[in-house]
């Protein structure tokens, strides 16, 4: 018979596992502050980012979702590749997707934007460096932007606020001229 728990006793803190929980947990705040999001007085949300990602292993699970990116041209959920790998005969669960595709963007081998409904849609870089996305709301297409501009505005605003190791990202969207045209 299971013995009661007094009023106001929480049984989790009890006993020689206690250390372990509260080493569990703060490794779970210590990611949860690598990558911060921080708004300045000045209405900007800049990243802000303490460390480099970690490297990742060549799992069986990262070598399919890496070789169905590479046979994708265009940009694809997360949900649409995990779809693919499962009609593929691939065993891969839809949190190992997720996570196989946050290492390779913070890796920086995978472009990321947003859809019109807010969901992130990723592909393989195609430019090695820096570079911003040009997206048509209408046929999906997108284009790679370098923009000088941009980076001087960003390098501004980040000196200006005192932050340092700033990286940003932008997307513009619109129709392109096929669809504006037609």
């Amino acid at each position: 018979m299971q013995q009661a728990t007094p009023r106001g006793a929480n049984p989790l803190f009890r006993g020689p596992e206690v250390t372990h929980r509260f080493e569990f947990l703060l490794s779970g705040i210590i990611l949860i502050l690598r990558k911060t999001v921080v708004q300045n007085e000045n209405g900007y949300n800049l990243q802000v980012t303490s460390q480099p990602p970690a490297p990742q292993r060549m799992t069986r699970q990262r070598k399919a979702v890496e070789e169905a990116l590479s046979k994708n041209k265009g940009f694809c959920s997360a949900q649409d590749l995990h779809a693919t790998l499962r009609a593929q005969g691939n065993r891969v669960g839809l949190a190992t997707v997720y996570s196989q595709l946050r290492g390779m963007v913070d890796a920086g081998m995978l472009d990321v934007i947003r859809s019109d409904a807010g969901e992130a849609m990723y592909r393989r870089c195609g430019a090695g460096d820096h570079h911003h996305h040009l997206r048509c709301r209408s046929c999906g297409n997108v284009e790679e932007l370098h923009a000088p501009a941009v980076e001087t505005w960003a390098s501004e605003v980040a000196s200006s606020s005192g932050y340092r190791d700033v990286s940003h990202s932008l997307e513009i969207t619109g129709l392109c001229p096929a669809c504006a045209s037609g």
